[in-house]
C-alpha cells in the first residue's frame, strides 16, 4: 500500500460538480493499493498515519500527530500511485490492484484510520474526481508498506 500524506489547513472532493467529501485542518490521503496488499499492510499503513508527528507544537516543531491536534482525514483512492513511468511515455498500472481487491482494502484502511479515533471523509471510490486542498507547510510524505 502506498499513501501520499498531505498535510492541510482545508481540502475537499468533489464529484460531477457535488462536493462529497470536505474536511478542515488535518491530513489529505492519497492511497494506493497494488496485487500484493493484505490486511496487514492497510492496518501497517493507517497505524503509520495516525501516530505521524507532523503538526507544530507550542514551539513550533514537528512534534504532533494528527490525534493529538483534533485535525480530520480525507482519504482518496488513487490507483494511479502505482503507474510504471520507466518505459515509454504511457504509464503502466499493473502493478495497481483490481477494484474487487482494492476496494476491500482502501475501506479496511479508512476503518482502521477511525479505529485510532479519527474523523474521515472519502472520496467515491472509482469516480472522477475533483481534489481541492491548501497544503499547509507544505508537508507532504510518501508511506509504502512494502
Amino acid at each position: 500500500m502506498r499513501v501520499v500524506v498531505q498535510r492541510s489547513k482545508q481540502a475537499r472532493v468533489d464529484v460531477e460538480g457535488i462536493t462529497v467529501a470536505e474536511i478542515s485542518r488535518g491530513l489529505v490521503l492519497l492511497v494506493g493499493v497494488t496485487h500484493e496488499d493484505t490486511e496487514q499492510d492497510a492496518r501497517y499503513a493507517a497505524d503509520k498515519i495516525a501516530g505521524l508527528r507532523i503538526f507544530e507544537d507550542e514551539t513550533g516543531k514537528m512534534n504532533l500527530s494528527i490525534l493529538e491536534t483534533a485535525g480530520a482525514v480525507l482519504s482518496v483512492s488513487q490507483f494511479t500511485l502505482y503507474g510504471d513511468c520507466r518505459k515509454g511515455k504511457r504509464p503502466n498500472f499493473m502493478a495497481a490492484a483490481r477494484p474487487e481487491q482494492a476496494l476491500p482494502l482502501y475501506e479496511q484502511f479508512n476503518e482502521f484510520l477511525r479505529g485510532h479515533g479519527l474523523k474521515v471523509e472519502a472520496g467515491v471510490f472509482g469516480a472522477m474526481m475533483d481534489v481541492s486542498l491548501i497544503n499547509d507547510g507544505p508537508v507532504t510524505l510518501i508511506i509504502d508498506s512494502h
